[in-house]
C-alpha cells in the first residue's frame, strides 16, 4: 500500500496543501521533513496554474523542512488530491502557539 499524506501549511502569507508519501518529524529542532512530493499527472486537458507552481517551486526538492508552528494539518488520504496555493488573508486559521522568547516579559 502508498501511504498519501496531504499537508497543509503557512508559507509568506499563503496556505498551501501539497501531497507526500513519505513525512516525519526532523533532527532538526520544531520542524518536520516532507518526502517524495506527488502531484497530478499532466493528462489533463485542463491545467491547474496553482498546482502548476507548486510543482515548480518543488522540482527538483528532495525533502523540504516546514516549522510545525507552520503546519495547520496533516491527513492521510487514500489517493492524491491537487496540489494548490490559497490566500491566508481573511480566513480565520490559527498557527500553534509560539514559545514564549526566554528573558522576554510582556
Amino acid at each position: 500500500m502508498n501511504t498519501i499524506f496531504k499537508v497543509i501549511f503557512f508559507n509568506q502569507g499563503h496556505v498551501y496543501e501539497v501531497y507526500a508519501r513519505q513525512i516525519f518529524q526532523s533532527e532538526l529542532y520544531g520542524f518536520i521533513e516532507v518526502e517524495e512530493f506527488v502531484f497530478g499527472e499532466r493528462s489533463q486537458v485542463v491545467v491547474d496554474p496553482s498546482e502548476e507552481k507548486l510543482k515548480t517551486e518543488f522540482d527538483g526538492v528532495k525533502r523540504s523542512y516546514i516549522p510545525m508552528t507552520s503546519v495547520i494539518r496533516i491527513d492521510e488520504v487514500a489517493k492524491e488530491g491537487v496540489s494548490k496555493i490559497s490566500e491566508a488573508k481573511g480566513e480565520k486559521i490559527a498557527q500553534f502557539p509560539l514559545p514564549p522568547v526566554p528573558g522576554k516579559k510582556d
